[in-house]
């Protein structure tokens, strides 16, 4: 699983190797349609102890325009390093594969998208000997999904749009946007994409305020049985029946074990908030239980 805002940003693109064939054209970037998308080995050091290597690679092969390279990047600030790294994989990946590369860039903040996406020029003005052209993807050209029908009919792009409007003043409409397409869908895609974007937003504020959404959003197709839905009443059934067993322990009431077994077993929240509400004042635990209930 992804570990922080940088992996999440390039290793998203693990997650739906044919995403960046879906988000490039979006952002403004031409990008030939592929074929077959393949994975590869992300270490590029040689045999001196150099170690460089690049966040996501793949080798994609298109029907008309033959085969590349792709070369993922997640930059977060402006960091003069890489120049010379960037320019170092591009060479060493053409070596290597003798095909194309190309460089993608992802970043979160216009500065940074900017930044890096100025030409990088090897030799002097008139001497030039290289020049790499980063392609960039960032707030700035791709586009915020407000749309809760638009973020559903392609959820990793939602998911990636999110993660690079970060910084966004937006971020709350687009992050509302996502919540909703995710109550809608069944199984545990939504699962994983919801704890994707979490883990991609990092320690920010902005990852209060999708806590705060998956804890509290109500599903536009309430009882259909969304996997966010069952996942929040799983939720709250845990919660009343640690609540109820610890008011009982506080107050010293002997709980036998048949009774603590018939509260764990509980999957009715209405039975459990009767049961809460008895545990403040009941004498023994069997009086949860009275009325039949």
């Amino acid at each position: 699983m992804v570990s922080s805002p940088h992996e999440a940003m390039h290793r998203i693109f693990r997650e739906d190797p044919e995403l960046f064939a879906r988000a490039l054209p979006r952002a403004g970037i031409p990008f030939p349609e592929p074929t077959a998308i393949q994975p590869l080995d992300t270490d590029l050091t040689e045999i001196k102890p150099l170690d460089r290597r690049v966040d996501t690679l793949f080798r994609f092969d298109t029907a008309d325009s033959g085969s590349y390279l792709l070369a993922v990047e997640a930059q977060s600030r402006k960091d003069p390093a890489k120049i010379s790294s960037w320019t170092y994989y591009l060479a060493h990946l053409y070596a290597k594969y003798e095909l194309p590369p190309i460089l993608l860039v992802v970043c979160q903040d216009k500065a940074t998208a900017a930044w890096a996406a100025e030409p990088i020029r090897i030799g002097g003005p008139e001497l030039t000997s290289i020049m790499v052209f980063p392609k960039v993807v960032g707030p700035d050209n791709l586009p915020a999904i407000i749309d809760p029908e638009e973020a559903g009919r392609d959820l990793p792009l939602s998911v990636f749009s999110a993660l690079a409007h970060a910084k966004d003043p937006a971020l709350p409409e687009i992050l509302e946007a996502l919540a909703t397409a995710l109550a809608d869908v069944r199984g545990e895609t939504a699962q994983d994409w919801a704890e994707y974007t979490e883990i991609g937003l990092g320690d920010t504020p902005a990852r209060a305020l999708w806590r705060n959404l998956m804890a509290t959003w109500t599903s536009r197709f309430p009882g259909s049985g969304t996997l966010i839905e069952e996942t929040r009443i799983d939720t709250r059934i845990k919660d009343r029946v640690e609540a109820i067993l610890r008011i009982l322990d506080v107050r010293g009431i002997d709980i036998p074990d048949t009774d603590r077994e018939r509260i764990a077993a509980c999957a009715d929240l209405d039975t459990l908030d009767t049961w809460f509400d008895r545990a403040v004042t009941a004498g023994t635990s069997e009086e949860l239980f009275v009325d039949g209930q």
